[in-house]
């Protein structure tokens, strides 16, 4: 049987790269975006390149939509082999001491209870395929040793709310990979490095092709690490 992904906020960048790059490799491939006229767009263009590819609704923040795509994937596919939270917003980057608990708690409620939300919603779909991947797109921004580290390139990054939620959603990879191990189903954190994206206004250094291989590999693999931190360098410190 085909395998099959679902990308959030794959519309653009590295979540379109990826979703490029599973779609070339035989995946049939659920395009996440909450936004309907460029997530059809994107989709599209991967069909054009001769992807399976199929347009998915989804604001990760509302349990409604959530639920609706949940039950269109079940009813049209009935499991899913990967599921990748890729969907993010950066929140302010500006001193903590002037970010308001507002803006912190929309970044929560995209980059922690988003992937939250998703992964509980499809669960049964995910354990439908016998063996399943769920990969967490985080940064090492997350990671308390880099931020703490002064060698670090990252530890004058100080942002309190976007750092802190991936500090978080890296808890909740590890809280879900321990209570899905049993379900043969793998939940690992991938960094893909400081990408150039709109995210961060085209600063980062590395492509999106190379930013999406780390995602991909954790997406396909069947090898039985869960519960990790990873970047394509190897394991991260937490």
């Amino acid at each position: 049987m085909l395998k099959n992904a679902l990308i959030t906020g794959a519309n653009k960048s590295i979540g379109f790269e990826t979703a490029r790059r599973l779609g070339g490799m035989g995946y049939g491939v659920w395009l996440g975006a909450r936004d309907a006229g460029r997530g059809e767009s994107a989709a599209e263009a991967l069909r054009a390149q001769g992807h399976d590819v199929r347009f998915l609704e989804i604001a990760v923040e509302d349990d409604a939509s959530v639920k609706a795509a949940a039950d269109r994937v079940r009813q049209e596919d009935g499991k899913l082999d990967a599921l990748v939270n890729n969907a993010g917003i950066p929140g302010a980057f500006i001193d903590p001491a002037d970010q308001t608990v507002d803006d912190i708690r929309q970044v929560y409620e995209i980059n922690v209870f988003g992937p939250i939300r998703i992964t509980q919603a499809f669960l049964p779909l995910l354990k439908a395929a016998g063996s399943a991947n769920v990969v967490n797109v985080n940064s090492e921004l997350g990671s308390l040793g880099a931020l703490t580290d002064p060698e670090s390139e990252f530890y004058g990054v100080n942002s309190l709310g976007y750092n802190s939620s991936k500090t978080a959603l890296n808890a909740v990879t590890v809280s879900f990979s321990k209570a899905l191990a049993s379900f043969g189903i793998r939940v690992n954190s991938a960094d893909p490095g400081y990408t150039k994206t709109d995210f961060n206004g085209n600063t980062g250094y590395r492509t999106v092709e190379q930013a999406a291989e780390i995602i991909v590999q954790l997406a396909v693999a069947n090898d039985g690490q869960t519960g990790a931190f990873i970047n394509d360098k190897g394991t991260l410190p937490w």
